[in-house]
């Protein structure tokens, strides 16, 4: 199997995300890209291997994700998958509960932002099981 990961958009892919991987089916890397804490606008390159995507969770400041490469899915609880591509914008208001990753055939980022992140707390819920994951992959086919 080849391990490499490709080139899916300008930004860094950087580290493994090893920090959160235990919020994640699969494996993900984590890229900081703002370093002035002055800015307060955290902001971080989230790349996902095929069939990754991190556990159910909210944020009490809401969250903002811009997708840079790949194709993805998003899903909020009680609602349909949303099939992801460069370009699109996903602006989740504070405490949904929501999940997001690759879908099972390409690989996945996208940049990442907290609102109000001098007091946001992640939520992390349970893992996304695999039937809800696949019904998301199998609506961006019909």
């Amino acid at each position: 199997m080849n391990t490499d990961i490709p080139k899916i958009s300008d930004f860094p892919t950087g580290e493994e995300n090893t920090a959160y991987a235990q919020y994640f089916t699969g494996k993900s890397w984590l890229a900081p890209l703002a370093s002035n804490k002055n800015l307060n606008v955290p902001l971080a390159n989230v790349t996902f291997e095929p069939g990754c995507r991190n556990n159910w969770h909210s944020h009490t400041g809401g969250q903002l994700l811009i997708v840079v490469g790949g194709e993805g899915l998003y899903q909020e609880r009680g609602k349909s998958a949303i099939h992801l591509k460069a370009g699109d914008v996903v602006e989740i208001a504070p405490n949904v509960e929501h999940w997001h990753g690759a879908t099972a055939t390409s690989w996945f980022s996208h940049l990442a932002t907290n609102g109000s992140p001098a007091t946001n707390q992640n939520m992390w819920l349970e893992p996304v099981n695999d039937e809800d994951y696949q019904n998301g992959n199998r609506q961006i086919q019909e």
